[in-house]
């Protein structure tokens, strides 16, 4: 790959395909970057066709059968790895910009960490912990189970291989953090990648085309291709040269995917829509005043795992809501470039509509307005951060994903009304308790269903793994379980001649 591009010229090529181990122009429809803090845009330029995604999974499948990444030994994929992500910190700098132009998050919010450096950081541990895994592991046979009736002797093992080639199908509010997540535990384990990026944030991974370069991977084991519609998403799901999909998104969106994966059944690994619990109990309802502050501030809301429903008890409801309310009046809404904003747009005219119109629904279905509930009355893409009196679990703003600056707050009686609230709903991503008694906030905990619950935290680890349970998706990311989820398991019957 040597003969791509020069690292100094990246900036030249930044919207370019890479395809087979080579930079090309898109020769699909035109893409247009928008900078949601304006609402101006901020790159055009033509995405990959049809075609060019077809020619991109050949070339993976091609790679990945010629075996000149796969079979090569584990430590020496991890430092070629290793220097892709030294390429990256030297031009951080240079990507925090960028990412900051894309998804319009505040250059000073908290999240920024989340969006570049923490990925960063977070990518050299799963390269440490994947160097750590065994690729052969013994299955735990009994003694007699060891002598076969021929008199010999058996050992059964467990072998890990890559899956092969992996679709990875990134998501718009993290969009570094999403495609590294997918794409270099893949490519650690010896895979072969075609990553496609949101349409609604496509440059931080065309950046990360240019600079593939440096890492030294042989031809067609990475591919990075955009574009402006789902044509080539929807290849990379039903063509039988693919192995597995790796897709963050709604879970909507996620059901399209496993249906489409199905008649060739692909592997899956989905990471889908969120609506978390965050359940106070009573000894901890001061520390609900932060509720909303965690949540708006966060990426404007647009997080799947954030605590959008928020359990409070009956009595202390109106305390709370007041002291939401009074948290959220000293938040900044501007430009992402300005230092002094704290919350910046949502991603699109159609997210702030959506905003808008779940805001109507829950009041329809008899929510109170407390704070904000309408967008921002300036250019760009903007919506109020807002506090929701809910009166009950079965309202839609308590229900459904919104993707936005809007939480609901909700009464319980008891802690197992609030633990039956926190269920009653499809979806099982993430989760919060709060409590000063430990031993009573993880015996809450446990009841709930959800793939994470944080106790008095909120902790995301390269050595702890995340995935939802119900309609929130399938499988895990990070972790022992995120790097084993880009291998195959085969059993190994090994006996002696007799």
């Amino acid at each position: 790959m040597a003969d791509i591009i020069n690292a100094e010229s990246q900036t030249t090529l930044a919207h370019h395909m890479l395809i087979g181990g080579r930079l090309v122009p898109g020769e699909g429809a035109p893409v247009t970057a928008i900078n949601p803090s304006s609402g101006a845009a901020s790159a055009k330029f033509s995405g990959a066709s049809p075609a060019q995604f077809a020619q991109a999974i050949a070339a993976a499948r091609t790679a990945f059968d010629k075996g000149d990444w796969a079979n090569l030994p584990a430590a020496e994929r991890i430092t070629i790895l290793r220097r892709f992500l030294a390429a990256m910190r030297a031009r951080q700098a240079e990507l925090e910009a960028l990412i900051i132009t894309e998804t319009g998050v505040p250059k000073s919010s908290f999240v920024m960490d989340a969006q570049v450096a923490g990925p960063l950081r977070q990518m050299d541990a799963m390269l440490t912990l994947c160097a750590k895994l065994p690729e052969i592991e013994e299955n735990p046979l009994t003694l007699e189970e060891r002598i076969n009736p021929l008199g010999g002797f058996v050992q059964s093992l467990r072998y890990y291989a890559p899956v092969g080639v992996v679709a990875a199908i990134s998501a718009y509010n993290f969009p570094l953090h999403i495609s590294l997540w997918k794409m270099l535990p893949a490519l650690a384990t010896g895979n072969s990648v075609v990553l496609r990026p949101s349409p609604l944030t496509p440059l931080s991974a065309l950046w990360l085309a240019n600079l593939a370069a440096v890492a030294g991977l042989p031809e067609g084991v990475l591919n990075i291709l955009a574009e402006s519609g789902s044509e080539g998403a929807v290849l990379m799901t039903t063509d039988p040269a693919v192995n597995m999909v790796s897709f963050t998104g709604s879970t909507e969106v996620g059901k399209h995917v496993a249906a489409q994966a199905a008649p060739s059944m692909k592997r899956l690994q989905l990471e889908l829509g969120g609506k978390s619990a965050q359940i106070f109990l009573p000894d901890s309802i001061e520390a609900a005043y932060r509720a909303a502050i965690t949540v708006c501030l966060s990426h404007a809301g647009q997080g799947c795992v954030l605590g959008t429903r928020v359990f409070v008890p009956e009595a202390e409801k109106p305390k709370v809501l007041g002291a939401l309310q009074a948290s959220l009046a000293y938040a900044k809404i501007g430009d992402s470039t300005d230092e002094a904003t704290t919350m910046g747009p949502v991603i699109s005219a159609a997210q702030v509509e959506r905003c808008e119109r779940y805001v109507r629904l829950a009041v329809e279905a008899g929510a109170k307005i407390v704070a904000g509930g309408k967008r921002a009355d300036r250019p760009g893409f903007y919506f109020e951060p807002t506090v929701l009196d809910l009166p009950d679990n079965k309202n839609p703003a308590a229900q459904d994903e919104i993707f936005g600056p809007v939480i609901g707050v909700i009464g319980y009686r008891d802690i197992d009304h609030a633990i039956e609230m926190a269920n009653d709903s499809p979806l099982g991503l993430s989760g919060y308790v709060h409590g000063k008694n430990a031993r009573e906030a993880l015996a809450v905990a446990r009841r709930i269903r959800s793939g994470t619950v944080n106790v008095n935290c909120f902790f995301a680890s390269p050595n702890a793994s995340s995935g939802g349970q119900k309609l929130s998706g399938i499988g895990r990311e990070r972790g022992v379980e995120g790097i084993r989820a880009f291998q195959e398991l085969q059993c190994l019957n090994l006996g002696t001649a007799v």
